[in-house]
């Protein structure tokens, strides 16, 4: 049979979440079909962090995007929401309902970005604003600045992006229709369970191994399709960071509100999982919670010059004035993320191995790729920008 070719090259760029090089090190995962391979160093934060880096090739106080949450009480969205401190804590405590809460929100605001209140308490969101109101999959997703998709869209090149609200197995099937038709010579496809599996279960569990077998296998499918509607097939799996084992946890919130300082008058707080950011109102309090963070031996405030470097310094502090950082493997409980202790944890220092991310291609990389904001100029290059 003569292959019916409409396009010559297709590059896929493949995102798995938490896909971390220490994840995949020691495990069998497409070595004949992605022969080349790197570690790639991850930015400081959270997926909220790390995906904006990719997708724009910028650091965090570039574009503008870290942590959920940042400190704007004067122009915070949320005040009305403090009236629902006076429902009862054992209802809206729940992970159902604030979920149902968080999706009116994001109904009542039209935003269209991954939006979650977590555990902020009612009374407290008002000091707060949220940086990932808009999809970062479509053009003008970004906070600050351009992101692969206004690139792609502003060059009228056809591409395919996942669906980040649908499920693996849709995104893959609706990868395959476009692969198919043959028009796109570019795809960006979200694959988002690994992560939320390593966070479960932990990197060394043999459920891992399991998913990644289930990723070979659809993987190999998109390849078989591509084949068939194309002359070159490119295919490259990136992810944003790794996972670390849980080995311990830490109560912060506790131990600060045990110093008696009052929350929102002397100082105002967010408890992420592996870090404590701070605004402060009173000198007094500074020197108390800074005297209490620097005797917590699992952990280690960060210094302006090392934000600095890691390219996670913002204009006014927004997202901190102090910021402490857990030690790998220590887990803040309970947090404004969540109040029970989980097995796999990322948002530590890229230093630590386990922050690493991971690079998989068939063909050696167009261009140099150390970091995940190297990404960025790799989809470029595969796109023909």
């Amino acid at each position: 049979m003569i292959k019916q070719t409409r396009n010559k090259r297709i590059s896929i760029v493949t995102f798995i979440d938490a896909l971390g090089w220490e994840v995949l090190k020691d495990r069998r995962f497409l070595e004949s079909e992605l022969p080349y391979r790197r570690k790639l160093r991850s930015v400081f934060g959270f997926s909220s962090a790390c995906v904006p880096s990719i997708l724009t090739g910028r650091h965090p106080q570039e574009h503008n995007h870290w942590s959920f949450f940042f400190y704007a009480p004067d122009t915070s969205p949320f005040k009305p929401l403090r009236w629902l401190k006076f429902l009862p804590r054992s209802l809206t405590d729940r992970g159902r309902v604030r979920s149902q809460i968080s999706k009116l929100v994001k109904w009542f605001y039209r935003y269209d970005g991954y939006f979650q209140l977590y555990n902020v308490p009612f009374e407290d969101l008002g000091y707060f604003d949220y940086c990932e109101k808009r999809d970062l999959f479509k053009p003008g997703g970004i906070n600050d600045g351009q992101s692969i998709f206004d690139v792609l869209s502003e060059r009228g090149i056809d591409y395919h992006v996942s669906d980040w609200r649908d499920s693996e197995p849709s995104n893959l099937q609706s990868l395959k229709h476009d692969l198919e038709d043959g028009d796109i010579t570019f795809a960006f496809v979200y694959l988002a369970d690994m992560d939320a599996l390593l966070h479960r279960v932990g990197k060394e569990s043999a459920e891992v191994d399991a998913k990644l077998a289930w990723y070979e296998e659809a993987l190999r499918g998109v390849l078989e399709t591509a084949d068939q509607h194309y002359d070159e097939v490119r295919l490259h799996v990136c992810s944003d960071h790794g996972m670390a084992t849980v080995q311990t946890t830490i109560d912060i919130k506790s131990k600060v509100e045990e110093l008696g300082y009052a929350y929102g008058h002397d100082y105002v707080a967010v408890y992420d999982s592996t870090m404590a950011r701070f605004w402060f109102h009173d000198a007094q309090a500074r020197t108390g919670i800074e005297e209490l963070l620097e005797s917590i031996s699992l952990g280690r405030v960060l210094e302006n010059d090392e934000l600095e470097s890691l390219g996670c310094r913002f204009e006014a502090d927004r997202f901190g004035e102090l910021i402490f950082l857990t030690d790998p493997g220590v887990l803040i409980v309970p947090s404004h993320m969540g109040s029970q202790p989980l097995t796999g944890m990322h948002g530590y220092h890229p230093d630590h191995p386990d922050s690493d991310a991971s690079l998989l291609s068939n063909v050696p990389a167009p261009c140099k790729a150390e970091c995940i904001t190297d990404i960025y100029d790799l989809m470029c290059a595969e796109a023909g920008t």
